[in-house]
């Protein structure tokens, strides 16, 4: 097939759906993959409003400089928050007023007509290539499991609608949890899923949404934040690379999702990403109600080798990894007396594929937490892998932090060139390397 550069969707997670603002996190980039080949590495592309343009925006209103985070060239050796809390007295009591013609309201996810009105703003508006070839296709499903998780506030599944016609045009949420910082663990929000409808580009909502919910999460007594981004912002507290794992090589470039390398025929392609009809590793299957507790037990465990990390309670993680179809599958690898010894999940986002005549959506499977402590890592990815090829998902894309990086190239996955940049809000510590950061974005 011939050599050309083409657009897809890759892992990355900053939404940036605002020309004026480039705000909190949550977004996922869209960026080109290079030919189908080994040792081929995925290229960068603009994403939605382009990052030369929003380079341009930071100097012309420099948000960032006005928020409390680590600013560019401060050197960093303490681990506590910028600001100090406040009292609810002292924070802003009213909502901060929107242009005219717009108001305020709650988006009520138990409602199947708001869910409907929210999955349709995010699906035409939220996070589209640069060629117009792919849009992100967050499921009415997947938006209820990740907003409403044990803890979750109505008052932060913040809207924006039309006075005259009631129609949603923006949206902000909040999502509650706990990190570990270094050895401190600080109660956060992950800010996400921040959309601005097109016709509002150029409002300056999107700032105006981020002054709401850091408003509404304040009044709870919370002050802290993480978000990430897929471009470089004053100060971000590590960053990973993304790397990519074709699972249908020939639909991907079929929908022009990648190329296809000029020494690279498509059977050759099929046989080099080719996997095992079945997993190999016994004691490998689904995580049941059974195994919450030994499965909890074993990932907190495992997360305090690293410095950055989520603090996940019984319950949360039991929302986070019971598996939910088409929204997250999760596994676990047991042993003859039924000890849970390893961790794998993956997240399922869908993207449609814009007017193809034959193809209508891609999915990708985005690792989320895995711990390998009895089978080997390679063993585990590679049956997380055949997992998910078998679920029908086409691309399989993971971050190269905890120590997974030593074992994505044998088991054939590519460095994308997108970056995930963590940044901490209201909150400064010593920057990080990949290895030592353990937290993944939905």
């Amino acid at each position: 097939m011939d050599d050309h550069k083409v657009d897809s969707q890759k892992y990355v997670n900053l939404k940036i759906t605002d020309e004026e603002s480039v705000i909190c996190s949550g977004i996922r980039d869209l960026q080109p993959s290079d030919e189908i080949g080994e040792n081929k590495q995925p290229l960068l592309m603009d994403i939605p409003g382009s990052i030369a343009s929003t380079l341009k925006m930071f100097k012309k209103f420099a948000f960032w400089s006005t928020q409390p985070m680590v600013q560019k060239d401060e050197y960093v050796t303490s681990n506590r928050c910028i600001t100090p809390k406040r009292r609810a007295a002292e924070i802003r009591a009213e909502p901060y007023a929107l242009p005219i013609g717009f108001m305020w309201v709650l988006v009520d996810l138990a409602n199947n007509i708001e869910l409907e009105e929210l999955y349709k703003l995010l699906n035409e508006n939220y996070v589209e290539d640069g060629r117009k070839l792919f849009r992100l296709d967050n499921q009415p499903d997947f938006l209820k499991w990740a907003l409403k998780p044990p803890g979750w506030k109505s008052d932060w599944h913040v809207g924006v609608r039309v006075e005259t016609t009631g129609q949603l045009v923006a949206f902000i949420s909040a999502i509650p949890g706990k990190l570990r910082c270094y050895n401190k663990v600080i109660k956060v929000v992950d800010v996400n899923f921040m959309c601005v409808h097109k016709r509002l580009r150029g409002k300056r909502v999107a700032p105006i949404l981020m002054r709401e919910i850091t408003r509404r999460v304040n009044l709870k007594g919370i002050f802290q934040a993480f978000f990430t981004a897929g471009v470089h912002l004053p100060t971000p507290v590590g960053s990973c690379r993304c790397w990519h794992r074709f699972l249908n090589p020939q639909k991907l470039v079929e929908v022009r999702y990648t190329p296809m390398s000029r020494n690279l025929t498509v059977q050759h392609a099929l046989q080099l990403y080719s996997l095992p009809n079945e997993t190999k590793t016994k004691g490998f299957r689904p995580i049941r109600e059974e195994d919450m507790d030994q499965a909890h037990k074993l990932l907190e465990k495992y997360l305090t080798r690293f410095k950055l990390c989520p603090v996940f309670s019984k319950d949360e993680f039991s929302h986070w990894f019971t598996p939910k179809p088409g929204v997250i599958e999760c596994f676990v690898v047991t042993d003859a007396k039924n000890q849970v010894t390893d961790l794998a999940s993956y997240l399922c986002l869908p993207s449609t594929v814009i007017q193809h005549a034959k193809h209508k959506t891609i999915s990708a499977a985005n690792a989320f937490y895995n711990v390998a402590t009895k089978t080997s890592w390679s063993d585990l990815l590679n049956d997380t892998m055949i997992s998910a090829r078998n679920n029908q998902m086409d691309v399989f894309n993971t971050l190269e932090q905890m120590e997974i990086k030593k074992h994505l190239a044998t088991l054939k996955f590519v460095p994308g060139d997108g970056m995930q940049h963590y940044y901490l809000f209201n909150w400064r510590c010593p920057p990080m390397e990949p290895q030592h950061i353990a937290l993944t974005p939905l």
